[in-house]
C-alpha cells in the first residue's frame, strides 16, 4: 500500500506543508451563492455570516485572511462576526474572486461530490452540537458548540489541500477496508487528521476550546474531560460526529461503524428521548443550512460560471464609472492644489503678494499657460497696484504698476461676476507697463472674487492648442478658492494694521474716571478706538464670512480626510478672528448704561451664578458678606452682573485645582458702595498686575484665552461711573475692588 502513494512524505514533511497554507479551495456552489446576493445587492452582513459558517473550508479561508491581516480572535464566540468587524466586505469577495475553486470547475466527479459530502457531515456535526449545547446551556455556548463541530474536520481539508493525491487514496482505502480514515492516516503516513487539525487551527489563532474539540474528538473524551473541563466541547463534538454518521448525513471518509451514541449521550448527562428528538429534527436543520451554500444546486459549476460573468460585467461597468468619476477627482484635486499650498503658508504675517506668487505659478503649472500678471484690486484713491508677473520660464517677481486714470482697474464685465475674457480690449494700460510681453490676442482675464468683489485679476496667455473653454468650469472653481486665500492674507494684513493702530491707541493716557454722577463724557482715545474698531469690523468681518463658508462648503464635499481636517482648521481659525472682532467692538463701544437701582446681594448672587456657567462648572465657592444698611447701587445690573462674573471668572482660574474659595465683602463709602474681592490663588507680580485689565493682554500661554475678562468688566464698571482697582503678590492671591455709585 506505501508504495501506492505517489506523495507519501514523512509526517514532519507533511505538517510542515499543512503549516504553510495559507487559504483552502472552496465549492462553486458557495462561491456562486456569495457572488450572487453580491450582484442583487442582497448580501448583509447576517447572510454573509450564514454564508461562512455553513461551509467548514470558506469559514477557514476567511479566518486565515483575518489572520493574515494581523488580527487576532481573543475568545469570541462569534468568529465570523468578529471576522467582519476585521475584513471589509471589498477584501472578502476580492478573496472569493481570486480563490481557487475546488477541482477546477470539473464535472462532479466522485473527488467533487466526496468533497461535498464532507462539507454536509461537517454541517451535520455542527448542527448537532449546537442542538446539544443548548440542551447543556447555559453550561456550553450552542454557538461555540456548532463552530467547533462545523471545523472537527479542518485537518482533512488540509490534507486534502497539501497532499490531493494522498488525500483520494486514504479515503478509498477506508472505504475498501471498511476502516476508519484515521487508522488508514495513521499506517501510511505517521499521524492523523486531529493532529493536522490543531496544527492549522493554532496558526489561525481559534479559541482554546475549539482547537482542543478539533484535536481531541476521536479520543477518550470523557476520560480527559475529567481532568481537562475545557475538553467537554470535544465530548459534544464526539457525540455529534457519531449521530451524523450514524444518520448518514453526509460522508466523513471514514467506513468502519460509529461508535454507540447511548454511552457517550449519558457521560454528558443526555437522556435517550434527548437524543431522539436531535435525531429526528437533525436532517430538516441540515438540508436548510446546505441550501445556504447551494449544495443542493444542479450543475453548480455552471451557476458559478454564469454568476461570476454577471459579476465581472458589473465591475467593468462599476471601473468605468470609477475612471470618470478618478479623473473629474484628479481635476477637482488640481484645482484643489492651486491655493493648497498658498493655504498652508498663509499665516498673520503672511503678505497679500507672496500668496499672489504662489497662486500665479500655480495658474501657469496647473492650466499649462504662457506668461501670467495677478494684480490686486488697489484700495480706493491708491496710486500704485500691486502685481505679480510670471514670465514663460516660470521666473516670478513682484512690481508696483502705476494706476490708470481713466479707465478702470477691473473690467466691468467681471467686475460682479466670473467670466473669462479676452484682455486685448481691457488692460492696454497694463501691457504698456509690463517688461514681459503678453500676446494680447491671445491673452485671457479671470477674475478672483470674494464675498461678490472682484479683490484681484489673473491675466494669463493661452498657449496654442489649448481651448479655454474646456476648463472655464475648472478655472471658476479654482479662482474662487485662490481669491478666498488670497482674501483670507488681505484680512490678515488689515488685521495687522488694526492691532498697530489699536496698540497705539491704547498707550494714549485716558483721564481719570469719576467716582459719582454722570458717567464720564467719552475720552478722545475711546472715540477713535470704537471708530477704529467700527471699520475693523467692516474690513475683517466680510472675508472671514467669505473663509469660513468656503472653507465649510468645500469640507462638506472633500472626501480626503487631510484635506478636510485642514479646511476645519480654516473654518474654526476664521470663526476665532470673527470673535476677537467682536471683543474689541464690545470693548471699545459697548451699549450705553441702563441705571437702576439694584441690591448689592442680587448683583453678586447672579455674578456667581454667571461665572459658574463660563467656567462649565455645577457652582463656584463664593463666600458673600453685605454690610447691614447697606444702600442699593444705581447701575445698569446686567453690565455690572457680567463684570463681576468676569472678575470672578479670573479667580477661579488662578487656582491650580477647585473653584475657589473667593471672598466677598460689601460695605457703604459715602455715595457709593465698595465691594472687595478676595482670592487665595497664585496671584500676579508687579509686572502682570500693571498690564491685567489691558485689551487682549493675558498671561496664559497663547491661544488659550483672549485676555479681554478684566478689560471688559473694566470698561463696563467705568461707563457706569464706577472705578476698578486691582492689588496682588505671587502666591498671594489678589484683590479687586470694585466701587459704584448709589445715585
Amino acid at each position: 500500500m506505501a508504495e501506492r502513494f505517489a506523495e507519501n512524505v514523512s509526517a514532519g514533511k507533511i505538517e510542515l506543508a499543512v503549516i504553510q497554507l495559507d487559504t483552502f479551495s472552496i465549492l462553486p456552489s458557495s462561491a456562486a451563492q456569495f457572488l450572487r446576493q453580491l450582484n442583487d445587492l442582497s448580501l448583509t452582513p447576517s447572510s454573509l455570516i450564514e454564508l461562512i459558517e455553513s461551509d467548514a473550508a470558506l469559514a477557514l479561508s476567511i479566518l486565515s485572511l483575518y489572520r493574515r491581516q494581523g488580527l487576532k480572535i481573543a475568545g469570541e464566540a462569534d468568529l465570523a462576526g468578529l471576522v467582519l468587524k476585521g475584513l471589509s466586505l471589498r477584501e472578502i469577495r476580492d478573496w472569493i474572486l481570486s480563490a481557487k475553486i475546488y477541482a477546477d470547475l470539473e464535472a462532479d466527479t466522485p473527488k467533487v461530490s466526496f468533497r461535498k459530502d464532507l462539507t454536509k457531515h461537517c454541517l451535520a456535526v455542527g448542527c448537532c452540537a449546537a442542538k446539544i449545547a443548548e440542551i447543556l446551556s447555559p453550561a456550553i455556548d450552542p454557538h461555540v458548540a456548532y463552530l467547533a463541530g462545523l471545523l472537527h474536520d479542518a485537518g482533512k481539508f488540509a490534507l486534502d489541500e497539501a497532499m490531493p493525491k494522498s488525500f483520494e487514496r486514504i479515503v478509498e482505502e477506508a472505504k475498501t477496508r471498511n476502516a476508519g480514515f484515521a487508522v488508514i492516516e495513521q499506517e501510511y503516513l505517521g499521524l492523523d487528521h486531529t493532529i493536522l487539525g490543531k496544527r492549522i487551527s493554532q496558526k489561525i489563532g481559534l479559541p482554546g476550546d475549539i482547537i482542543l474539540a478539533i484535536w481531541l474528538h476521536h479520543s477518550n473524551t470523557g476520560l480527559i474531560s475529567q481532568s481537562m473541563p475545557q475538553a467537554r466541547i470535544a465530548q459534544i463534538v464526539e457525540l455529534a460526529d457519531s449521530m451524523a454518521r450514524r444518520l448518514a448525513i453526509g460522508q466523513s471518509g471514514s467506513f468502519d461503524v460509529p461508535i454507540a451514541c447511548e454511552p457517550l449521550a449519558e457521560r454528558l448527562g443526555l437522556t435517550p428521548g434527548d437524543l431522539e428528538r436531535i435525531g429526528r429534527s437533525l436532517p430538516e436543520t441540515v438540508e436548510q443550512r446546505a441550501k445556504v451554500i447551494g449544495l443542493d444546486l444542479d450543475r453548480p459549476q455552471s451557476v458559478y460560471c454564469k454568476t461570476l460573468h454577471t459579476t465581472v460585467v458589473q465591475m467593468a461597468q462599476e471601473n468605468a464609472k470609477l475612471l470618470d468619476e478618478s479623473a473629474r477627482l484628479q481635476n477637482a484635486a488640481g484645482d484643489f492644489d492651486l491655493a493648497a499650498e498658498p493655504l498652508l503658508k498663509t499665516d498673520s504675517a503672511a503678505l497679500p503678494l507672496d500668496v499672489a506668487v504662489d497662486i500665479a505659478l500655480r495658474w501657469q503649472k496647473i492650466y499649462q499657460t504662457g506668461p501670467v500678471c495677478l494684480y490686486l484690486t488697489p484700495a480706493p484713491a491708491a496710486q500704485n497696484i500691486e502685481a505679480v508677473i510670471v514670465d514663460s520660464s516660470a521666473k516670478a517677481q513682484k512690481v508696483f504698476l502705476n494706476a490708470p486714470e481713466n479707465t478702470p482697474v477691473i473690467p466691468e464685465p467681471i467686475l460682479e461676476r466670473f467670466e473669462i475674457i479676452d484682455a486685448d480690449e481691457h488692460i492696454g494700460w497694463l501691457f504698456e507697463q509690463l517688461e514681459v510681453d503678453f500676446d494680447s490676442s491671445r491673452t485671457k482675464l479671470a477674475p478672483l472674487q470674494a464675498g461678490g468683489e472682484t479683490i484681484g485679476v489673473v491675466v494669463f496667455e493661452q498657449r496654442s492648442g489649448t481651448q479655454v473653454g474646456q476648463f472655464a468650469e475648472r478655472m471658476g472653481r479654482a479662482a474662487g478658492l485662490g481669491a478666498a486665500v488670497l482674501n483670507m492674507a488681505i484680512a490678515c494684513r488689515r488685521q495687522q494694521w488694526f492691532a498697530e493702530r489699536f496698540a497705539h491707541l491704547l498707550t494714549t493716557p485716558a483721564p481719570k474716571v469719576q467716582t459719582g454722577g454722570a458717567a464720564p463724557a467719552p475720552t478722545p482715545s475711546l472715540d477713535a478706538l470704537a471708530e477704529m474698531a467700527a471699520g475693523a469690523a467692516h474690513e475683517l468681518n466680510n472675508p472671514l464670512a467669505v473663509i469660513s463658508g468656503r472653507a465649510q462648503l468645500l469640507a462638506k464635499t472633500e472626501t480626503d480626510a487631510e484635506k478636510k481636517r485642514i479646511l476645519e482648521q480654516i473654518r474654526q481659525n476664521a470663526g476665532e478672528l470673527s470673535a476677537i472682532i467682536d471683543d474689541l467692538m464690545n470693548y471699545a463701544n459697548p451699549p450705553q448704561p441702563r441705571p437702576a437701582r439694584t441690591a448689592v446681594r442680587q448683583i453678586l448672587d447672579e455674578a456667581a451664578q454667571l461665572a459658574a456657567q463660563k467656567q462649565k462648572l455645577e457652582r463656584i465657592e463664593v463666600r458673600i458678606e453685605i454690610a447691614d444698611g447697606l444702600a442699593d447701587v444705581f447701575v445698569d445690573s446686567g453690565q455690572i452682573v457680567s463684570a463681576i462674573a468676569n472678575i470672578f471668572s479670573n479667580a477661579v482660574e488662578s487656582y491650580k485645582t477647585g473653584a475657589g474659595p473667593i471672598n466677598v465683602s460689601a460695605k457703604q463709602a459715602g455715595n457709593s458702595v465698595n465691594i472687595i474681592i478676595t482670592d487665595t490663588g497664585c496671584g500676579m507680580d508687579t509686572e502682570t498686575l500693571a498690564r491685567a485689565a489691558q485689551p487682549f493682554f493675558s498671561a496664559k500661554p497663547a491661544g488659550r484665552k483672549r485676555g479681554m475678562g478684566l478689560a471688559h468688566a473694566q470698561r463696563l464698571i467705568q461707563i457706569n461711573a464706577g472705578s476698578l482697582a486691582l492689588a496682588s503678590q505671587p502666591d498671594k492671591g489678589a484683590t479687586v475692588t470694585v466701587n459704584l455709585p448709589c445715585k
